[in-house]
């Protein structure tokens, strides 16, 4: 927000934006014909593509701050784009894709919502209901039992809101929170980690990231005597622990330098132990024929919580990346690559390994590791199985651009695994992984043979934005799988970036039988309405308490489905403009990535999802049944 070294510059009056006078202000004004040629030769390409590609539009990105875009040029997620800019390139690009000029400091904040008083002593964060994490558990079930939950389904109908947070700057609240000892922890695309009172939303501490956070934060012990911390994930794949009382930095490591390495999934933590995954979004810069496509391969890192040292490092990609001819400009090409893990590992601890889905590979030749489950030995980091559900899927975004010509011939699917495998038992001891996949299909894979295929059932058609993305949640005798199958209409405009999704396309929700993935129960989407842009897919991830399975939508409802019969028992619109306790307006809109968290009574959700079509926003939500 405003600093008092900087006058008054802009003004937000509903949908419209008043400009005040400042120097800078009309230099941008002046040099916008400059500001648009920079936009066309270096930003278009993806922005204005932002139906096929990971990239917000250009109507998106005017609700950032200048801050933000900024920093993702300089030192975050679009700093190999940004590589080729000057500084002062990249600083008309900010203040012209958003609209405001550039301040000082990094996130923007307005200085308000701090606690009044500082917070009591942090307790252990075991002892009272928590959600830790990505899943809750190690095994990734997002399940709250009754007793963690602290909410029946008969009080359910009765939630309301509580308070509103605001992530200042940003078009996304993509950091699913964490819970535990009274405070949440949550990570923003601002850069900022925030520990917040649970009951209040006052803030605690907040620490500054080197790149904006959307994985969960874990919160585990580590030392003696035992010190209660944050482990957080960022987008450079930097790792970080921070003392959860104090926000204090203890240590920090990156887990792998690659060009556009990131961790997207939470770290697990497990006996001492970190389990980072790490994402290669390399596919995006296939978009340029001239970049030698491709040659960065994922992976995941163990790493001593209390130190930080690396302990091994395990490739989904085992061989290195060799030459593999030229691309129809005579650039070198290069392969196997990709086969990203976009989730939270899951742990086994009765076999002593840890599974991870994978994604596709993004140049040929395809190897038998994307689009797989993998099972890594936890000690080693040695690959003790691997099941590929989808063989031969090379494929990069160059696929769906104007320019193919960096697109794997012949390319695949695109169905990766971007949801975290959950394991569950079965009756007679038996057990079952669970993965969902982008191609709609749910697999249960027996992880005690070796990832034998147990069974699959067809929930979707898939596709590159379709099928089962973000995450399900299993309660003990059914799995519940939201739908994504978003699809847009043909009236949509990629230049400028207006993007019209399909109201009639997507979502749903299905209830399986885990023993033998019959389908129980479907409750199909609601109807968007009069509202525009609006999508009924359900892309987020769901969470299960017992009697209750709550799933979000792009349309910004968040419902709450009772887990007999599918039927509706709690919907909330999400997408308004809300006061915050931190002292500004924020605005709810597409719910997407992160499912709600539930835990001692309340119930925490973001939302805003500026990508894709999607409606932005930047507001973390909190309801409780009553006034706590």
């Amino acid at each position: 927000m405003l600093k008092s070294s900087v006058s008054i510059l802009l003004l937000i009056i509903g949908a419209g934006t008043l400009t005040m006078w400042s120097p800078e202000a009309s230099a941008v004004r002046t040099l916008q014909p400059d500001a648009s040629k920079l936009y066309r030769e270096h930003c278009a390409a993806c922005h204005d593509a932002a139906a096929t590609t990971r990239a917000p539009t250009r109507s998106a990105m005017k609700q950032m701050s200048a801050e933000v875009i900024l920093q993702a040029l300089e030192n975050g997620t679009m700093k190999q784009q940004g590589a080729s800019l000057k500084p002062e390139q990249r600083r008309l690009l900010a203040t012209f894709l958003s609209g405001k000029p550039l301040t000082t400091g990094a996130a923007p904040t307005s200085g308000a919502g701090f606690c009044a008083q500082p917070m009591r002593k942090l307790s252990d964060p075991f002892k009272t209901p928590f959600w830790n994490g990505w899943g809750v558990n190690t095994s990734n079930t997002r399940f709250q039992t009754a007793e963690m939950a602290g909410l029946r389904a008969d009080q359910v109908p009765h939630l309301a809101l509580r308070w509103a947070f605001e992530f200042p700057g940003t078009i996304v609240a993509y950091g699913q929170p964490t819970v535990a000892a009274g405070r949440v922890f949550v990570g923003s695309a601002n850069r900022a980690v925030y520990s917040l009172d649970a009951r209040t939303g006052c803030i605690a501490w907040k620490f500054d990231t080197i790149a904006p956070v959307r994985a969960s934060v874990t919160i585990g012990g580590i030392g003696k005597p035992e010190r209660t911390v944050v482990f957080i994930g960022d987008q450079r794949a930097y790792v970080y622990a921070v003392d959860a009382a104090s926000g204090e930095l203890i240590w920090k490591m990156r887990a792998d330098d690659q060009t556009v390495s990131r961790i997207t999934g939470a770290p697990q933590l497990y006996k001492g132990r970190l389990y980072v995954p790490v994402s290669m979004p390399e596919d995006g810069l296939a978009n340029n024929p001239k970049y030698e496509c491709c040659r960065l391969r994922s992976n995941v890192v163990a790493v001593d919580a209390e130190t930080g040292k690396q302990i091994w490092k395990t490739y989904t990609v085992s061989e290195e990346p060799k030459p593999q001819g030229k691309n129809a400009i005579g650039v070198q090409l290069w392969g196997p690559s990709g086969a990203s893990v976009w989730s939270a590992p899951t742990i086994d601890p009765k076999l002593n390994v840890l599974y991870i889905g994978t994604g596709d590979n993004h140049s040929h030749p395809t190897t038998d590791t994307s689009d797989a489950i993998l099972a890594i030995n936890l000690d080693s980091g040695k690959i003790v199985w691997s099941k590929q559900l989808t063989k031969n899927d090379a494929y990069n975004t160059a696929c769906v651009m104007a320019d193919q010509t960096n697109c794997p011939q012949p390319p695949g699917p695109d169905y990766d695994f971007g949801s975290s495998a959950i394991l569950v038992n079965l009756p007679g001891g038996k057990r079952a992984l669970l993965a969902g996949q982008k191609s709609g299909v749910m697999h249960a894979l027996d992880p005690d043979r070796q990832g034998e295929i147990l069974w699959q059932t067809r929930v979707g058609k898939g596709g590159l934005l379709g099928g089962i993305q973000w995450g399900s949640a299993a309660d003990g005798d059914k799995i519940y799988v939201p739908l994504s199958d978003i699809a847009f209409s043909a009236s949509s405009s990629l230049a400028g970036g207006r993007l019209s999704p399909d109201p009639k396309a997507g979502g749903g929700l299905f209830a399986l039988d885990i023993k033998t993935g019959n389908k129980i129960w479907y409750a199909p989407p609601a109807p968007c309405g009069d509202r525009t842009p609006c999508s009924p897919a359900q892309s987020a991830a769901a969470t299960a308490i017992p009697g209750v399975v709550f799933s979000g939508s792009v349309d910004g409802h968040m419902r709450a489905f009772s887990t007999k019969d599918g039927r509706v028992i709690w919907d909330y619109d999400t997408a308004r403009e809300y006061q915050t306790v931190n002292g500004a307006k924020a605005r709810g809109g597409s719910l997407d990535a992160p499912g709600p968290v539930v835990a001692g009574g309340w119930l925490y959700l973001n939302s805003g999802y500026g990508y894709w079509g999607g409606m932005p926003g930047n507001v973390l939500l909190a309801f409780s049944v009553e006034e706590r």
